[in-house]
């Protein structure tokens, strides 16, 4: 079982950052791939990025990429999202999730356990 706690969303102007992180439970956290997903009102959860266990690979959706950065501290149980640039569109729920081994990185279906999530709020 790994419980995730996602903090530091909040509201920011266009062209602005956030860094939300992720905090995990668990002393296995190593093992798993990350990925972070985001929710607007209406609209279905959407990938936005991952990293591998190790942290070698990250992988992201076309919408953030070249403005948002996966990384991870494996030894304080944590990843982030470094997220610049930020647009009105960006606004949505942020969550932080566990991937089952083996399967893909974009795939909201491959990931077994979420976080509360966290908002993100873009104003113009």
């Amino acid at each position: 079982q790994v419980q995730l706690v996602e903090s530091g969303g909040g509201l920011v102007q266009v062209g602005g950052s956030l860094r939300p992180s992720c905090a995990a439970s668990g002393r296995t956290f190593s093992f798993y791939g990350m990925g972070w997903f985001r929710q607007a009102p209406g609209k279905e959860r959407e990938f936005v990025a991952a990293i591998s266990s190790s942290g070698a690979n990250s992988y992201y959706g076309d919408s953030v990429k070249g403005r948002f950065t996966i990384s991870r501290d494996n030894a304080k149980n944590t990843v982030y999202l470094q997220m610049n640039s930020l647009k009105p569109e960006d606004t949505a729920a942020y969550y932080c999730a566990t991937k089952i081994r083996g399967t893909s990185y974009y795939t909201v279906g491959n990931y077994n356990y979420w976080g509360q999530g966290t908002q993100v709020t873009v104003s113009s």
